[in-house]
């Protein structure tokens, strides 16, 4: 019998996809050498290696040779992002992005560049206008997430027309495997374990074509975009997590909108509590609520005790529970929030049990 609580947190990371476990074992005996030399043992990883990349690229529907794995999703994020503004360093520094980005960019745009921010709509939508007015000559670069960590929202990556010939970052960490790639980008980052592939290994793809000049010391790597010794078996045991899910996606996204729906009725059915994010075009797995006089911590605590695994505070803070600024720039409620993001495994039943704990729960908290 399935417990009625559960892991409902996949959007920190998905639990592990058998494709992936099953590649990973087997390709830890033939993996192990260096892609680069010569020797059979090599010769036997880098085939592993091309195999992994080729995988990833057809269901990317990208090229093999424009994607390289690297060390992390945060490492892809960095990499794609500043190599784009070295290789413009000549015209300026200035970052452009959207308040509601991810830490990874944040921090990189900081340490990189100049920052300049613009803000979201209600639902986390950056609007397009925005971008386009800002993006004047001196911009280097415009990162604009695929769809929020924390709310779901899908940005309309693909409709923007940015002037002066500004090339546009996507992180797309928290939608590869789980969406289509968006269309009009030059480079673009994803994380295997946000997709059920082992943790450690980021996706980076560069456009062929685009400018783009390693942002770090420089290694005598074949691929020049990664970040040093790759490790083979977990990048094919990515590639199999991600040709796994992207054969499940439709049937897969069908029944998460649905258990969603059910997810967000019963959060708003509860007094004084703010569903966020857009309603429609949103990532199918998940949902982000704020409680009114509840505290985030004490409500995850709760949950955690009745068996459900959620998420509250800045998805790249909650350790440290600090408000999100992805909902201050929404103007969204900050405190007492609560994500909840369902695995390929959740089923109808654990989704009904967390409906009618919430009410309870709140309700516990606020008394």
């Amino acid at each position: 019998m399935t417990h009625p609580g559960g892991y409902l947190d996949s959007s920190s990371s998905e639990p592990l996809h058998p494709a992936a476990r099953e590649s990973l074992i087997a390709a830890l005996d033939r993996g192990y050498a260096d892609p680069r030399r010569l020797h059979k043992a090599a010769r036997d990883a880098r085939l592993l290696l091309d195999n992994a990349r080729a995988v990833v690229a057809e269901c990317l529907e990208v090229r093999a040779d424009e994607v390289t794995f690297t060390s992390s999703g945060t490492d892809a994020v960095h990499r794609g992002l500043l190599g784009l503004v070295r290789a413009r360093r000549s015209r300026g520094d200035v970052i452009l992005h959207s308040e509601v980005e991810h830490s990874a960019v944040r921090h990189a745009a900081a340490w990189g560049g100049r920052p300049r921010l613009v803000g979201a709509m209600g639902d986390g939508r950056v609007y397009d206008g925005d971008l386009v007015e800002n993006a004047t000559a001196d911009v280097a670069v415009c990162a604009l997430q695929s769809a929020n960590h924390e709310v779901g929202t899908v940005q309309p990556v693909g409709e923007f027309r940015l002037p002066n010939d500004v090339p546009l970052f996507v992180d797309a960490c928290a939608s590869m495997g789980r969406l289509p790639l968006p269309r009009g980008w030059d480079a673009l980052a994803g994380s295997a374990h946000k997709w059920g592939g082992p943790a450690g290994v980021g996706v980076l793809v560069v456009r062929r074509g685009a400018r783009w000049e390693s942002p770090f010391p420089e290694d005598d790597r074949v691929d020049h975009r990664g970040s040093g010794f790759e490790n083979v078996p977990a990048a094919l045991a990515a590639a199999a997590a991600l040709q796994a899910v992207v054969s499940e996606r439709a049937e897969t996204s069908a029944r998460h909108h649905a258990l969603i729906d059910r997810v967000r009725a019963a959060a708003a059915a509860v007094p004084d509590t703010e569903v966020v994010g857009d309603p429609v075009d949103r990532l199918p797995h998940l949902v982000t609520f704020s409680c009114l006089y509840v505290n985030g911590e004490a409500l995850v605590t709760e949950l955690d005790r009745r068996g459900f695994g959620v998420a509250s505070g800045s998805a790249c803070t909650a350790s440290s529970l600090e408000p999100s600024h992805v909902l201050a720039a929404m103007g969204a409620l900050t405190h007492g929030n609560v994500r909840v993001s369902l695995t390929r495994e959740t089923t109808r039943a654990q989704v009904d049990a967390l409906c009618a704990v919430l009410p309870e729960v709140v309700a516990g908290l606020r008394s």
